[in-house]
This record gives C-alpha cells, sequence and structure tokens, in this order.
C-alpha cells in the first residue's frame, strides 16, 4: 500500500513539474514573440536607435511620437481595457490618418519606448518634448487631439496625472 501511494505521487510530481516546464516554454515562446513584434513594428517605421541618444529622442516620425504620447497619457489613468486602447487606435486612424494595422504597430512600438522611459509619467514628458521639438507649430493640435479622445474614451474623470501630463504638454509647447 505504501509502495502504490509512493508512486501516485511520484507521478503526480512529475506531471506537476512537466506542466511548469511547458508552461515556461511558452512564456518564453510568448516573451520572444513580442520581440519579434517590435522589431518588426519598428523596423515597418524606420526606426533606428543611436548610440548614446534616447530611443525617444531618435524618432523621426510624427505620428509614431503622438501615439506614444497617447498610450502614456492613457496609461497615467491605470490599467487600460481593451476598449479604451481601441478608442485610442481609431483617434490614431482618423486624427492622424493612420491604417489600423499601423496603429496597432504604433503602439506596440509606443508600449515599448514608454518601458525605455520607465513608465508613463517619464515617457509623456519625452514624448510631449520630442513632439515640440520636431515640429513646433505643426505637432500641438494632432497631439491635443488625441489626448482629448483618450480622455474622453475613459468613464472616470482624469487623474491627477493625466492633468499633469496636460501642463508638460503646456509648458513644452510654451502656452
Amino acid at each position: 500500500m505504501p509502495f502504490l501511494l509512493g508512486l501516485i505521487a511520484l507521478g503526480a510530481a512529475a506531471y506537476f513539474w512537466a506542466q511548469r516546464a511547458r508552461a515556461a516554454g511558452q512564456a518564453a515562446q510568448d516573451l520572444a514573440g513580442m520581440a519579434q513584434d517590435v522589431l518588426s513594428a519598428a523596423r515597418r517605421f524606420g526606426f533606428r536607435r543611436r548610440m548614446n541618444v534616447h530611443p525617444v529622442d531618435s524618432l523621426d516620425d510624427m505620428n509614431l511620437v503622438i501615439a506614444g504620447a497617447g498610450l502614456s497619457f492613457l496609461e497615467l489613468g491605470g490599467l487600460p481595457s481593451s476598449e479604451t486602447q481601441e478608442a485610442l487606435i481609431r483617434s490614431l486612424q482618423s486624427r492622424l490618418g493612420m491604417a489600423h494595422d499601423q496603429a496597432k504597430e504604433a503602439l506596440i512600438l509606443g508600449r515599448w519606448l514608454m518601458n525605455e522611459c520607465g513608465g508613463p509619467d517619464a515617457a509623456v514628458t519625452r514624448f510631449v518634448r520630442r513632439s515640440a521639438k520636431m515640429n513646433f507649430t505643426g505637432a500641438f493640435e494632432p497631439l491635443m487631439n488625441v489626448l482629448r479622445d483618450v480622455a474622453a474614451a475613459t468613464d472616470t474623470p482624469m487623474t491627477s496625472r493625466q492633468t499633469d501630463a496636460l501642463e508638460d504638454v503646456k509648458r513644452a509647447f510654451r502656452l
């Protein structure tokens, strides 16, 4: 009897560790897939990382800067839902004339850039400063339209972090 219980316990332990190994393998594949998505999006947008320059400061595409700022602004309000992310994609499509797939890829690259900044707070500031440096007069209106659309997509009022981000926009554009 103890021998049979030992075999059952050994089988259960082997099954448990096999499932954990399978889950770890799947997680590694998912991470590799996400990294490949970021690399593919970067290639499609022509993003090249420069030495000794922050990745956000390397951006040359205004649409990508605005998409990253919109995503970071959305993240300042908390964990975004799939509906608010779709609202951001629709806003990028209507305000910037991006295709749906292009907008999704811009958000993939924008999320990576936001993580490179150390979070949404620092990312909003960097994206806004970059947009102000790239095109002082023509960047403000599309940026604010996307940020307004993001704020309107959420059912909750703007958080204090989001209002601080809007103050950063005013400072960067000297308003």
